[in-house]
């Protein structure tokens, strides 16, 4: 068993409509590493109003769980993947906190043991990433040996490549399996929407420099796909959110503002302008440390 001593671990799952999944995630982490192997001492499951029984199936398998609306309650309410694990991350206690997608169709308890053996091991290792295959499942059940990650291949790499090469080494920046120390990510800030992920590389590169995150392989992932127009809209939030770090660290002008739209067409011809805009959660523990003081 990995030296674990005084510290807490929690697993957040943000979930929306997961209903097909969410519970056997949950299920295999009380099993494996809260009842045989006492790892983790919370499972938390971040319900993003779901419409489907979402919270149900994971309230039965053994999580806790939270409406992500009423996590922090005061502040207006965000919409998107990052809004639920910023609200995941306020709202759970451990030391160290492991994100995993709820939609995982390929999960084993290694998920949660290999990305927490380097922080286990190494006090000076503070983010841990996961890479792995991603292959491709079609709509006939054909495999594609590394078809996914089509937004990584054609979005996310090269821009790492081209403004922050030292991220270059992380197989996969957009995958939604990580973990990291609370101390660590109370400091930075979340983007509410699907660029959260590469937000959150670059800004702990800045805050705590490449020697302190690391990445393992997990070695298979599969999960279920977006439409071709959902991944269209993905794109744009990434491109967005790598934008704002670039004017942040002063290698673009500030007064030139990307547009926050996109104009996509559907196979029929359909035009449709959608809002890709990103919002952002400020780092969490400014927030703590102004209702401490308030």
């Amino acid at each position: 068993m990995l030296a674990k001593g005084p510290t807490t671990v929690s697993v957040v799952l943000p979930a929306r409509d997961e209903e097909s999944t969410v519970g056997d995630i949950v299920t295999i982490i009380r099993r494996d590493l809260v009842e045989r192997t006492p790892l983790v001492d919370e499972i938390l499951v971040v319900d993003s109003n779901s419409t489907d029984n979402t919270a149900e199936r994971a309230r039965e398998a053994g999580a806790r769980v939270v409406a992500q609306d009423e996590v922090l309650s005061h502040l207006p309410a965000l919409t998107g993947k990052g809004e639920a694990l910023w609200k995941g991350l306020a709202a759970s206690g451990g030391d160290i906190v492991v994100f995993v997608d709820a939609d995982l169709r390929s999960f084993g308890a290694h998920y949660v043991s290999g990305l927490l053996g380097p922080l286990l091991a190494d006090s000076g290792t503070h983010f841990v990433k996961a890479t792995y295959e991603r292959p491709y499942v079609g709509a006939d059940g054909a495999v594609q040996r590394g078809g996914g990650g089509r937004v990584t291949e054609l979005v996310a790499r090269p821009l790492i490549n081209m403004f922050w090469p030292e991220l270059a080494g992380f197989a996969q920046p957009l995958g939604g399996e990580y973990a990291a120390r609370r101390s660590v990510l109370e400091q930075v800030p979340f983007v509410t929407e699907y660029g959260v992920e590469f937000g959150l590389l670059v800004d702990l590169l800045q805050h705590i420099g490449l020697d302190a995150m690391a990445q393992v392989d997990l070695g298979h992932r599969t999960h279920t796909h977006q439409s071709m127009s959902a991944l269209g809209r993905m794109a744009g939030q990434i491109m967005l959110t790598a934008w704002s770090r670039l004017e942040r660290q002063g290698r673009v002008m500030a007064s030139v503002s990307p547009a926050h739209t996109l104009l996509q067409f559907g196979l029929d011809g359909q035009a449709d302008l959608v809002d890709v805009a990103v919002a952002e959660r400020p780092p969490l523990a400014s927030l703590l440390l102004e209702e401490d003081v308030a």
